[in-house]
Order: C-alpha cells, then structure tokens, then sequence
C-alpha cells in the first residue's frame, strides 16, 4: 500500500508538472489573445523554437541553469515554479481524494484558479474568456462531487455575483469611483460554480482577510501611506478557495464549534 501511494504520488507531481507547463503558457499568451495551442513554445527573448527535449518541467530549467539554449538570456524561476505548484497540488488532492472524480475535478479547478492568479499578477485583468466558460464548467460539479446538487452550484454562482458586484455598487456610490473590477465579480461567481454559497463565504472571508494582511504588509514594506494603493484581488480569492477545498469543512466546524461554547 505504501508503494502504490508513492508511485501514484510521484506519476501526480510529474503529470502537474506537466500541466503546470501547459499553464505557463496560457499566462503568457492568454492576456495578449494568442492562441494557447500553436506555435509551440518558444524563448520569450530571441523567439527561438524550444525543441521538446528542452521543453521538460523543472528538469529543462536546472539542466539549461536557467537560461536559453539559444541566446543564453536569462528564463524567469516562475516557469519552473508554477510547474511545481501545480505538480504539488496535483499530490496533495491525490493524498486528500485518492484518484477519484472529486480529485480531478479540483485539480482541474485549482489549475485555472493558478493561471487566473498569475495573470491578474501581472496585468491586473481577469479574462472572461476563461472565468465565463469556467460558470458553465465547474456548475458540473454535482457529476463529481457526491456532496453537491445542480442547485447549490447555481445559488453559488448567484451569491458569488451578486455579492460582489452589491460591494462595487455600494463602493462607487460611496466614493464616486470603482472598487472592485468586473473580473473579479465573474470570479468569485465561478467559484460559487464550483463550491456552491458556503464556498463562497468562506473564500470571500478568507481572500479579504489574507488580501489585507498582505496589502498592510507591503505598505509597510514600500512606506506607502496612500489608502488607495492597490493590489490584484484575484489572487487572494483563489487562496481563499483552495483553503476551502483543503481544509474548509474543518475550519467551519471549528469556527461554529467556537461561538457556540
């Protein structure tokens, strides 16, 4: 038993990684509206084609010292890092669900949840090409996870939309200006898709808690004193849900257990 867990463990961080590749460019290519499927990958620098036996996560990064075979520039750590974020989340689901529909469902869902963070990284936009289809996608969660009905995804995707564009409303009235981008509104209403109205408490909480601490932190870190600095919510909405898919029940449960002492 504890071989087979290994070897399936090892067969889930390789096929993550491999996925995580495939992630690293839809980062790249999704926000400039490029096709995700052709051409294949090449070096961002001097647009060299990567052969494939250079193109294999994490090893290729190590093996090539984290440079192009051709122009000898300089690959940015995060490609080799998202392959092994994905390739870990790929294991932990497997240690959570076992190989069982549930965890290829979340995986599938945390892998869009990464390229969604990493793009609103670093252009601050989430695209609807990938958060509209992600509704009617992950509102099939009730064929892979026994716990979840047709209609708990769609008041999911109810109360994670409407929650949200209520605060953007509230906000401009308030202040005469946006606060809250229409990515994330379609965001958190795919995330309802998926995990239905509790989850999207739970991550609205959480997201918002773990996007202030940051927020304060890095205003502290930059001596920024303007209120108005922003930061990507995106991120920290995906954070709020995969603690959810992780540990959310228990800390509900916790939480409730807590208030009623």
């Amino acid at each position: 038993m504890t071989e087979y867990i290994i070897f399936a463990g090892i067969f889930a961080f390789i096929l993550g990684a491999c996925i995580g590749s495939f992630l690293n460019v839809c980062i790249y290519r999704i926000p400039e509206n490029r096709s995700i499927i052709s051409p294949g990958s090449s070096c961002p620098n001097c647009h060299n084609s990567i052969p494939f036996y250079l193109n294999i996560p994490i090893l290729s990064y190590v093996y090539l010292k984290g440079r192009c075979n051709s122009c000898r520039h300089p690959i940015s750590i995060r490609y080799p890092f998202i392959e092994a974020l994905t390739g870990a989340f790929a294991v932990l689901l497997f240690l959570k669900f076992g190989l069982t529909p549930a965890m290829f469902f979340w995986f599938v869902f945390i892998s869009v949840l990464i390229t969604i963070s990493f793009i609103d990284f670093d252009y601050q936009i989430i695209p609807d090409r990938i958060s509209i289809p992600g509704m009617f996608i992950f509102s099939s969660a009730f064929c892979f996870l026994p716990e979840t009905t047709i209609m708990q995804s769609f008041l999911g995707i109810l109360a994670g939309g409407g929650i949200l564009y209520a605060v953007a409303i509230l906000y401009y009235l308030l202040r005469k200006q946006e606060g809250m981008g229409g990515g994330d509104i379609k965001l958190l209403a795919m995330i309802g898709a998926a995990t239905g109205i509790k989850g999207v408490l739970f991550t609205l909480f959480a997201g918002s808690l773990l996007g202030s601490l940051t927020g304060i932190l890095a205003m502290l870190y930059m001596r920024i004193s303007d209120t108005k600095f922003k930061i990507p919510f995106g991120p920290f909405l995906s954070a709020g849900t995969i603690l959810y898919i992780f540990f959310g029940k228990h800390l509900i449960q916790w939480y409730i257990g807590t208030i009623n002492q």
